[in-house]
């Protein structure tokens, strides 16, 4: 369901979804997705190569 601001007397509706750039809702939605998979994914490999994730890129 997506918000709605009332400006003037129309009534506009927000993406939530959108792409935009800049300090919006939107950014810091996508900004908290890529944050998940990139945890996941890091989860991932150390779950299944047995080794931290800056070892197994050979950092550490």
């Amino acid at each position: 369901m997506a918000d709605t601001t009332v400006k003037g007397s129309a009534v506009v509706a927000e993406d939530r979804n959108g792409w935009r750039w800049g300090f919006t809702p939107q950014a810091e939605i996508w900004n908290g997705r890529l944050a998940m998979i990139g945890f996941v994914a890091a989860a991932g490999i150390e779950v299944f190569s047995g080794k931290g994730f800056l070892h197994f890129w050979g950092i550490l």
